[in-house]
């Protein structure tokens, strides 16, 4: 049966909605998203925690700025690849993932990374830095799908562009459910035309959070944003009951939520959606 666990978060927010889960045993695995402590640095608290769940063998590496398919090569990239060469080798991680997309167009996509449309080209260059970074991790590596998507047939296709950069370096999938939700959402796509050809049998973590909704220019309808600030959505875990079954390979399962929109009000809903999530899993 898969762990189930938490997305750790630095805010001290976080620490105070998670910390009975923890202190119960019910987080079995944590992910952490190693650079977005490089700059600010790392707590003593936060420490202590990943070097607990290190030494036990639960703990996974979640990349968020490497921007995977920038066609140009930066200082920055060069920069990010040298900084998670000593990453891998501070702590005991089951595996690492990155996000698929790029996020070196400046501010004005506001850090979300944008998606590419599959050519031969961009197969060809996300395949060259997948391979980049598969020689510098010592664990198994893998490229979570993306909640924006250029249009219907690039929401169809995406697990397609996904499949096809992992394959040749035995890599995996990170299944984003709430990511899903948001193109199913957006597109007005049913479940069943966007996973139905899933490849199920390459995920190795899922991902389930909430989000928002924002207003849009150009229609009268909202799009769906993968914001990690809100409870989930009741259809992002009927999403998990439809997968997991479906998901061989499975190994962790996490609840995000990004640590600075926890309110003390909203601590119990938190802990509450982790026991659903924990509950759904334990019945997969």
């Amino acid at each position: 049966m898969p762990h189930v666990g938490l997305s750790l978060m630095p805010e001290t927010q976080f620490l105070q909605a998670s910390m009975p889960l923890i202190e119960a045993g019910d987080v079995e695995a944590l992910e952490w998203s190693f650079d977005t402590g490089w700059k600010n640095g790392v707590s003593d608290w936060l420490s202590n925690l990943i070097n607990v769940y290190s030494e036990a063998g639960r703990l996974t590496g979640h990349g968020v700025h490497f921007s995977l398919l920038s066609a140009e090569w930066t200082d920055r990239q060069q920069g990010w690849l040298d900084q998670f060469r000593e990453e891998v080798t501070r702590h005991q991680y089951l595996h690492h993932t990155e996000h698929f997309g790029f996020m070196t167009a400046g501010d004005f996509h506001r850090s979300a990374p944008l998606p590419v449309p599959l050519t031969n080209s961009t197969l060809k260059l996300g395949r060259e830095r997948f391979s980049q970074l598969a020689e510098v991790s010592p664990c198994p590596l893998g490229i979570e799908n993306l909640a924006l998507a250029l249009s219907i047939d690039d929401a169809l296709q995406q697990h397609e562009f996904l499949e096809k950069i992992v394959t040749p370096t035995n890599g995996f999938l990170l299944l984003d459910l709430h990511n899903i939700y948001c193109q199913l959402c957006n597109f007005n796509l049913s479940p069943a035309e966007l996973l139905d050809n899933y490849p199920f049998h390459l995920v190795r973590e899922i991902h389930v959070s909430g989000g928002s909704w924002a207003p849009t220019a150009s229609s009268n309808s909202p799009i769906r944003r993968d914001t990690h600030d809100d409870d989930v959505p009741a259809e992002v875990f009927s999403l998990l009951e439809h997968v997991l079954p479906r998901c061989p390979d499975v190994e962790v399962v996490f609840l995000e939520r990004l640590g600075n929109t926890l309110q003390e009000h909203q601590f119990e809903q938190f802990r509450k959606d982790f026991i659903t999530l924990k509950s759904i899993v334990a019945n997969g």
